[in-house]
């Protein structure tokens, strides 16, 4: 089984958006979007990864794969939960009306059904895919309702007696919109509501709605929110919301966030840890796949590492999980001595003109903000944001640096922002002013899966 650390990465081919995330019979689950046979988008399957600790991941394989008319074309994005000990899984069924005639992974001009399905397990690690699932949302075809096309990505949660569910959709192609059903049973749904905000683009794509210190949040990924030219046109955002559990009425109450600001992260979806937090993980676009060694192979996509959520004056911070601060909390005196082939973080305070470089990758401090320049680790590929910065940060540059080989993450003043870049070929040099560098306990990997592995066995 392929194995990671901190960070799930495609366990060969590809994987974007991160899908059924939750805490299960003493493991952490992660299935996520997938394509087993190319390193590019295709025909998609949910895989699998599980986690004692959030750190050490272990792949699974394939838990879902088309096996039904209504989704003979993909297992699109969707949430988990658990209801009386077993696991319920919700999913976006994708059917084309034609496929391109030279990659039939493809629909011709876009041109498909979406529906809303479900399959429920006994131990989180088994799936009948041919026996178990249902359809439970139709192909909305009444255009008050949603969209036949672009309806996708329920995320699904339990308040009191009442279950609810959250779906992206759009009107018309050009405006977001995010739906609301409700069940008494989490199988049988009806439709509640809906909502539409300016900041939701042209579809809203994997909403999320839930509770934070007695606030509720929205986060979404809207797409086509920036217009300037460069990949990438969607992101994630986040805000305050006011939400009426009886009748499904959402407002925003504060302004839109930004999730990350290096903006190569997209499809965040959360959920709560064994200890109660709030915990967020989303996919890393990568434009160019990685050509590894060994059994993973060729990959591309590849997870930001598992971020707590917490809300301070108004604001949505998000920071390292204890899990990964325990991790990485061996110094390394020496930062010649770097391993730059295992993840490694950087703590630092900078002050105004400070500049770090990190194996090619620039960060600065310069008119109040934290800027990024990933121009030497990015090849030469064209049409891509380079640069990044984080509004103004009122004289405090406070940061706390995730490095792995091809991922950088920067949690600026203890997560008020967030920079996070693909990078590829870093250099082996560190050059500028480092408080400390730690790394992880490399002796406890094995252990760490081998706990895994038994509690899979068990639960089998």
């Amino acid at each position: 089984m392929i194995k990671d650390i901190l960070h799930v990465k495609a366990p060969g081919n590809w994987i974007n958006d991160p899908n059924g995330f939750i805490y299960y019979k003493g493991n952490y689950h992660l299935f996520y979007q997938y394509f087993p046979y190319a390193p590019e988008w295709g025909t998609m399957h949910w895989g699998h990864a599980v986690s004692e600790d959030l750190v050490h991941w272990q792949h699974l394989g394939v838990a879902l794969y088309p096996t039904k008319d209504y989704d003979r074309n993909g297992i699109f994005s969707g949430s988990a939960m658990e209801k009386d000990g077993e696991l319920y899984l919700y999913y976006s069924a994708v059917k084309y009306l034609e496929a391109e005639e030279e990659n039939i992974h493809l629909a011709k001009d876009e041109k498909f059904e979406t529906s809303q399905a479900m399959i429920i397990s006994e131990d989180g690690v088994h799936f009948d895919n041919i026996h178990e699932k249902k359809q439970i949302i139709p192909v909305i075809y009444e255009e008050e309702i949603g969209h036949p096309t672009h309806t996708r990505d329920p995320k699904v949660w339990k308040h009191h007696d009442r279950y609810y569910m959250i779906l992206g959709s759009t009107i018309t192609g050009i405006k977001g919109r995010a739906l609301f059903y409700t069940s008494t049973d989490g199988r049988t749904w009806n439709y509640a509501n809906q909502y539409t905000h300016k900041d939701f683009g042209t579809v809203l794509e994997c909403p999320d709605l839930f509770e934070l210190q007695g606030q509720y949040v929205f986060q979404g990924s809207p797409m086509h929110i920036m217009d300037d030219g460069l990949e990438y046109a969607s992101h994630p955002v986040c805000a305050l919301a006011d939400f009426g559990e009886e009748n499904c009425e959402l407002c925003l109450s504060s302004k839109m966030q930004i999730v990350d600001y290096g903006l190569d992260l997209y499809a965040p979806q959360t959920n709560i840890d064994k200890d109660g937090n709030r915990v967020m993980i989303a996919w890393m676009r990568m434009p160019k796949a990685v050509n590894s060694n060994g059994e993973r192979g060729v990959w591309n996509g590849m997870m930001c590492v598992p971020r707590i959520m917490e809300i301070r004056e108004n604001h949505i911070y998000f920071r390292l999980h204890p899990q990964t601060d325990q991790y990485l909390s061996r110094e390394i005196k020496d930062r010649e001595s770097l391993d730059w082939k295992q993840p490694f973080r950087i703590k630092a305070v900078l002050k105004q003109g400070d500049r770090l470089d990190i194996g090619g990758y620039q960060i600065v401090a310069e008119d109040d903000r934290i800027r990024t320049d990933r121009s030497k680790v990015f090849g030469s590929m064209e049409g891509y944001r380079l640069k990044a910065e984080t509004p103004e940060l009122g004289g405090r540059y406070e940061l706390d640096i995730l490095v792995d080989e091809n991922l950088i993450e920067i949690f600026v003043n203890e997560g008020q922002y967030v920079l996070s870049h693909v990078v590829y070929n870093l250099q082996k040099k560190l050059i500028g002013p480092v408080d400390k560098i730690l790394s992880g306990a490399e002796d406890e990997y094995e252990e760490k899966c081998c706990c895994i592995s038994e509690k899979i066995s068990k639960t089998s």
